[in-house]
């Protein structure tokens, strides 16, 4: 039932890290892939790596029109659009007393605007077609507090706000909307946190690897009934009270 045969996928920030394995992962279920980057270079040699059924567009996520031109590109070369994983993002910290709003606006107009934009954008196209499934990335850290990452945080609580009031909304239009929340998994953004300090029950971090089955599922019929959702991708990070 996770054979994603016949359908359209696009992922921002595909072009490296979890955007890649994702992208990597729904091509090898059958799904055509669009893989939407800033990162022109990288995501057109990914996309060439993968062949048929893979394309690259520029996007950047806090562009309203770059949305309309990636979802427009998107249904012109494969001919529909089925599956949207809000993906890309960004990270930075500081205390609050030093955390700017030149900072707060960066990390919010990336992973929270680009979601709403993302989301906004495909919605009339898979109206049409009769459904579709939104996979927004959201994050442990939108399910409680992490000292000096102010930005992100709010960001990713915002994702898993918007991801439910989608769901209610798009619902009776055959519109799935789920959240994803990844721990601690091993990417550049991510290269600066010793996971040794982490308690992690599964006792290693994760690989964007070892998130790509949960989308793949988000993406297929084998979800068809699941919307509004919340999957917790963390090795079990935020399943206890840690302990000094």
């Amino acid at each position: 039932m996770t054979d994603l045969a016949g359908k359209v996928a696009l992922v921002t920030g595909g072009a490296r890290g979890i955007g890649e394995a994702y992208a990597r992962a729904l091509h090898a279920a059958g799904a055509r892939v669009v893989l939407a980057d800033v990162l022109v270079d990288e995501g057109a040699a990914l996309a060439a790596e993968l062949g048929d059924g893979a394309h690259f567009v520029e996007l950047d996520v806090r562009d309203e029109a770059q949305w309309g031109s990636a979802v427009a590109t998107t249904v012109a070369v494969f001919g529909a659009i089925d599956v949207l994983v809000n993906n890309a993002g960004v990270a930075n910290a500081a205390p609050i007393e030093h955390f700017t709003l030149e900072k707060w606006d960066a990390v919010i107009g990336v992973n929270l605007t680009g979601v709403f934009l993302g989301c906004k954008a495909v919605v009339p196209t898979m109206k049409r077609q009769g459904g579709g499934s939104i996979i927004n990335i959201s994050s442990v850290e939108g399910m409680r507090g992490s000292p000096g990452l102010h930005g992100y945080t709010a960001s990713k609580y915002g994702v898993r706000g918007l991801s439910a009031s989608l769901a209610v909304e798009l619902g009776p239009a055959g519109i799935r909307v789920n959240s994803v929340h990844p721990g601690f998994i091993e990417t550049q953004m991510s290269a600066r946190i010793d996971p040794d300090r982490l308690d992690i029950p599964l006792g290693r971090p994760g690989t964007p690897e070892d998130l790509a089955g949960t989308i793949v599922f988000l993406a297929s019929d084998a979800s068809s009934f699941t919307s509004g959702a919340e999957f917790v991708v963390d090795g079990g990070m935020i399943a206890g009270i840690p302990h000094r």
